[in-house]
């Protein structure tokens, strides 16, 4: 009985709405062709993977390329990169967009705050290999900042060739090139804040202070958490194109990550089961990582993904 009471509903429903359900055929194409069905791929971990042959075709060895890259001498050092990298960001740029926000929402002028706004915006909607090429000349032994950098410490040459500068000058050109375009998400929550909150802390003779950080931040605090859940399950997967763009021999102890080490041994060493075992050793990582704090955010904040 309850099945079709469930069949009639969904009938009415798709009689009622059948132009939305028309227009959600190509994202399900797109999900299905794009997404889903690569994910045979996973495969190619487990197997001694040659194109000829193909996904079925090819010998299967188990576990044998998750052994040889945790018995690797580099597998330490590649992993500990990774994190260095990915908590420098984490810790400096996932705040950077809230901090910008809440600046950008107590400006009284509108004029100068879309002015900010389209200034901020802008780094995002640059190309990456752009973005990496004006760092680089910034931080060149001619560049602004090197000459300066140069000039305040005595050394020569490029920033970019010092091994203790290559994660900062990384997470700062980092922060500039995104830190505007995560702000949409803030002050898109920002704009949900129900402002009668306002005018009863104005009516208590709340300052501007006393407003942003119990009714402002209160008001935005699910939103962080969202976000930063979805971030703690991309803790290990920082993209090799910025990495690569910007990695010197100078910098390789310090610069080499899991993604530059999984391009490295996919495509020029050509052993793509080994390489597909270490991608989904991150995947699975990660999953781990955004279960867990969506578990705690949930039994500590009430707030979670699921």
């Amino acid at each position: 009985m309850k099945k079709d009471n469930l069949v009639t509903v969904l009938k009415k429903d798709f009689k009622r709405n059948w132009m939305l359900y028309l227009m959600f055929v190509p994202i399900l194409v797109y999900l299905i062709i794009f997404c889903y069905w690569p994910m045979n791929g996973i495969l190619i971990a487990f197997q001694d993977y040659r194109p000829r042959r193909g996904i079925w075709g090819s010998d299967w060895v188990g576990f044998k390329h998750f052994k040889a890259f945790f018995t690797t001498y580099s597998c330490r050092q590649i992993i500990g990169n990774t994190l260095k990298l990915s908590l420098a960001c984490l810790f400096f740029g996932f705040p950077a967009p809230v901090v910008l926000s809440l600046f950008l929402n107590e400006l009284k002028s509108r004029r100068l705050g879309r002015m900010v706004q389209n200034i901020t915006y802008l780094p995002h909607f640059i190309s990456t290999v752009v973005v990496c090429g004006m760092v680089l000349n910034f931080v060149g032994s001619e560049g602004f900042i090197g000459s300066f950098y140069n000039q305040l410490t005595g050394s020569k040459g490029s920033m970019i060739t010092r091994k203790e500068l290559y994660i900062p000058i990384y997470v700062l050109s980092n922060i500039w090139e995104e830190m505007g375009w995560g702000t949409i998400v803030y002050l898109a929550a920002l704009l949900s804040i129900d402002t009668t909150l306002y005018e009863a802390a104005s009516i208590d003779v709340a300052g501007r202070w006393a407003k942003m950080f119990n009714v402002t931040i209160p008001g935005i605090l699910p939103t962080f958490i969202i976000t930063f859940i979805l971030r703690m399950g991309r803790i290990l997967s920082v993209g090799s194109d910025k990495a690569l763009l910007l990695q010197t021999d100078a910098t390789l102890e310090v610069s080499d990550i899991i993604s530059t080490y999984v391009y490295r041994r996919g495509i020029h060493d050509q052993s793509w089961g080994y390489s597909s075992a270490v991608g989904l050793f991150t995947i699975v990582i990660n999953i781990t990582l955004i279960t867990i704090t969506n578990r705690l955010s949930k039994k500590v904040s009430g707030n979670s993904l699921w």
